[in-house]
C-alpha cells in the first residue's frame, strides 16, 4: 500500500503510527512537505520541529527494513510557499497522491474533504490534541500572586501582596533549566491553540502572548530574548466602582453623558482594575460597553465584547467599532501618538471614551494629549482624569475651557480660550493650559500668591529674555518684581536699541506681553560689580549661571522643539541634566543652540522637568 502523507499527518505524527500498526507500506514524502516543515522550524515554530522530528523517526524504520521511504515531487518555489494558507502546497500534495494512485493521509479536515471531491483516495486521522489542557505554572500562583517571572538559568520569582504593596521574591529554590523551560513554554502555547479557554494573542518569532482563562502569559525565546522566559500575570482583585473614593460622584458623572476619561498612574497602581469596575458599571447602567486591548486581559463580563488590534491597526478597530455604536469604549492602553489619535477621533465621533495612560502626575495624563491634539479640542476629547495610585482614587480632575485672562496677567487684552483643570473634590482650579507667544504652556495655580513666580513667573521670564535678546546685541539678565512688572539688565550699549526712539521699541514688547519692563545696565544690578561679571558669559536666555555644578539654563518650548542655548559654545559636546539628573547627551549647534523634537523621549523628559521646576544645567561632558 502506498500512502502520501500532508503537512499535518507529519507535524502529528500519524505516518509513523501508521506504519507501526500496517507492515507493509511505502511512504511517499512530498518535496513540498519538506519545505513547509523546514520553513516553519526557521521561524522558530514547535510544529516545524515536530514534523522534523517525524522524518527523522520514518528513516530510523527505513533503516530497519520496517518501511520503505521515497521523497517525490519538486520543492515549492517562494511563491507557492507564501501562500500556503492559499492552499497551494496542499493542491501539489494532492496532484502527487493522485498521479502516484496513493492514499493521502491527512489530519487537516479541509484537505480531507477537497480530495474527495477530485476523487482521492484518502485516510483522515484526528488532528493530535497538544498541550496538557491546563496551565501547567498555575502551582506557582497563590491568592495574592499578581505575576510569575520565570528563565532559564534562574530562580522563579513572583509578584505578591496587596495592591501597593508588591513584592519582587523568589518562589522557588530551583533553578529552572533549559527542557524545564522548553516544556513549560510549549505546553503552554500548545494548550492556548487547541483549548476553549485560551487562545494566541501574537505569534511572532521569538515571542507569543498567550491569553488563558484570566491569565495573560508571555512567552520569549532566542534570538528575540537571551534565553526563554515566561511571564504570567493575572488580576489579583476584582472590584466594582463602589469600592473606590467618589463612588457616587464618578457614577453620576458617568451616566450623565457620554464622557472622556483617561485613567492614569503608575504601573501596577491598579489602573485596569478599576477601568474593568467602569465598564462593568456602565453595563449595568444599560450602556453598550466595548473594549479595545492589545493584548486583551480586561476582566470584564461576557456582555462586554474585547476587542484587539485588526489586522495590527487599531485605527481599523476604531473604524469597525464606529459602526458598531458602542456608548462607551474602553481603550487599554493609550501610550503612542496614533493611539492619542484614535482616542480623539473616536470620541469627537461622539462615543464615549475611557482611556488607560501610564502617568506619574495626574496633570502629566493630560499633558500628553498636548501636541497630538488641537490645544480647544482637548476639553471635548477629555473632561476627566482620574488617578490611581495604590489601588485607590487618589485625584480626579474636571477639565473645561474657559475664555478668560490666565492667571497671573492682567491686561484685558490678554483674554484667550484658557483650558482649566480644576481639583474635583474641593472645586479649586488647580493647573491652566493655554497659548502664550506662540507656546502651549501648563501653568500650576498656587493660590497663595506667595510664589517668587506665581501664575506665570517663570514662562514670563523666558518670553522677556527671549523678546529682549531679539533686539539686544550682549547677554541679557531679567529679574521679576511681582506678576506684571520686570526689570531687564543689559549692556550699556545696547539700551538704545532696547529701549528704541521714544521708547516706542520696549513699549511694543510691554504691550504684547502685558508686563510692564524696566531696562537698565548690568552695573545697575544689585549685588553686580559690573557687566564682566555677567553670567557665565553666555550670550542668551539658554545661558545662565556658570557654578561648579555646570550652566543654568532655561530651555525654550516651541510648536516643534525644546530649545537649549548655548551661544558661546558653539561645537561642544555637553550634557543635560535636571536636577542633578543627567538627561542626554549634545553637540551645540552652528546656530549656538540643542533643538530636541518636541514628540521624542528625551524631548517629553526635558519638558516634564521644565513642568516640575527642576533646575536644567549643562555640563562638559
Amino acid at each position: 500500500m502506498k500512502i502520501v502523507p500532508d503537512t499535518s499527518a507529519v507535524i502529528d505524527g500519524r505516518v509513523s503510527e501508521r506504519v507501526e500498526s500496517d507492515g507493509e507500506v511505502t511512504v511517499l514524502v512530498p518535496e513540498a512537505v519538506v519545505g513547509e516543515l523546514e520553513s516553519q522550524a526557521n521561524d522558530g515554530l514547535d510544529t516545524g520541529w515536530a514534523g522534523l522530528e517525524e522524518l527523522q523517526r520514518l528513516a530510523e524504520l527505513a533503516d530497519a527494513g520496517d518501511v520503505d521511504v521515497r521523497y517525490v515531487g519538486r520543492r515549492t518555489k517562494p511563491s507557492e510557499a507564501t501562500g500556503a494558507h492559499e492552499g497551494d502546497i496542499d493542491a501539489l500534495i494532492r496532484d502527487i497522491a493522485e498521479e502516484e494512485q496513493a492514499t493521502l493521509l491527512t489530519s487537516d479536515v479541509v484537505q480531507s474533504e477537497v480530495a474527495k471531491a477530485k476523487g482521492i483516495d484518502v485516510e483522515y486521522v484526528e488532528p493530535r490534541v497538544r498541550g496538557s489542557g491546563e496551565l501547567v505554572i498555575e502551582e506557582f500562583f497563590d491568592d495574592q500572586t499578581m505575576s510569575v517571572h520565570l528563565k532559564t538559568g534562574t530562580k522563579p520569582k513572583a509578584k505578591r501582596g496587596a495592591i501597593g504593596e508588591m513584592h519582587y521574591q523568589t518562589i522557588d529554590d530551583e533553578v529552572s533549566d533549559e527542557a524545564q523551560m522548553k516544556e513549560w513554554a510549549d505546553d503552554i502555547e500548545e494548550t492556548a491553540r487547541t483549548s476553549s479557554e485560551g487562545f494566541l494573542e501574537l505569534s511572532e518569532p521569538g515571542m507569543s502572548i498567550v491569553q488563558f482563562r484570566d491569565y495573560r502569559i508571555a512567552v520569549a525565546r532566542p534570538p528575540f530574548a537571551d534565553g526563554i522566559e515566561i511571564t504570567a500575570v493575572r488580576p489579583i482583585v476584582k472590584t466594582d466602582l463602589d469600592d473606590y473614593e467618589f463612588a457616587d460622584e464618578l457614577r453620576d458623572r458617568l451616566k450623565e453623558r457620554q464622557r472622556g476619561v483617561l485613567i492614569s498612574g503608575s504601573p501596577g497602581a491598579g489602573k485596569s482594575t478599576f477601568a474593568q469596575a467602569v465598564a462593568e458599571f456602565l453595563t449595568e447602567s444599560d450602556y453598550a460597553v466595548k473594549t479595545m486591548e492589545k493584548p486583551r486581559d480586561l476582566q470584564v463580563g461576557p456582555d462586554i465584547t474585547q476587542y484587539t488590534a485588526l489586522g495590527g491597526d487599531m485605527e481599523k478597530t476604531a473604524d469597525s467599532l464606529l459602526l458598531v455604536r458602542p456608548d462607551y469604549t474602553i481603550y487599554d492602553e493609550v501610550r503612542k501618538t496614533k493611539d492619542f489619535g484614535v482616542f480623539a477621533d473616536m470620541r469627537l465621533a461622539g462615543v464615549g471614551m475611557v482611556g488607560v495612560v501610564h502617568a506619574t502626575r495626574a496633570i502629566d495624563a493630560l499633558q500628553r494629549l498636548v501636541g497630538r491634539v488641537e490645544l480647544g479640542m482637548i476639553p471635548q476629547v477629555v473632561d476627566t482624569v482620574v488617578y490611581i495610585e495604590d489601588g485607590r482614587v487618589d485625584t480626579v480632575y474636571d477639565v473645561k475651557t474657559e475664555v478668560k485672562v490666565p492667571e497671573g496677567l492682567t491686561a484685558e487684552d490678554l483674554a484667550r480660550p484658557v483650558i482649566q483643570v480644576t481639583n474635583f473634590e474641593t472645586g479649586k482650579p488647580e493647573y491652566e493650559i493655554y497659548t502664550f507667544n506662540r507656546q502651549v504652556i501648563t501653568v500650576p495655580l498656587t493660590g497663595d500668591g506667595e510664589s517668587e513666580e506665581s501664575g506665570v513667573g517663570r514662562l514670563a521670564r523666558q518670553e522677556i529674555e527671549r523678546e529682549i535678546r531679539s533686539i539686544a546685541r550682549g547677554h541679557v539678565d531679567v529679574e521679576l518684581k511681582g506678576q506684571n512688572k520686570a526689570v531687564v539688565y543689559v549692556e550699556e550699549d545696547d539700551i538704545s536699541y532696547v529701549i528704541g526712539k521714544g521708547g516706542g521699541r520696549i513699549s511694543d514688547v510691554e504691550d504684547r506681553l502685558g508686563i510692564e519692563i524696566d531696562v537698565r545696565t548690568h552695573d545697575e544690578k544689585p549685588g553686580r560689580g559690573g557687566a564682566s561679571g555677567s553670567a557665565g558669559g553666555s550670550g542668551g536666555a539658554g545661558g545662565g549661571a556658570q557654578s561648579s555644578e555646570g550652566i543654568v539654563v532655561t530651555p525654550e518650548v516651541t510648536s516643534r522643539h525644546v530649545v537649549v542655548r548655548m551661544d558661546e559654545h558653539v561645537g561642544e559636546t555637553v550634557e543635560i541634566r535636571a536636577d542633578g539628573e543627567y538627561l542626554f547627551t549634545a553637540t551645540v549647534g552652528r546656530g549656538g543652540d540643542i533643538q530636541v523634537s518636541r514628540g521624542s523621549a528625551i524631548a517629553d523628559e526635558l519638558e516634564q522637568a521644565i513642568d516640575r521646576k527642576q533646575r536644567i544645567t549643562v555640563h562638559p561632558a
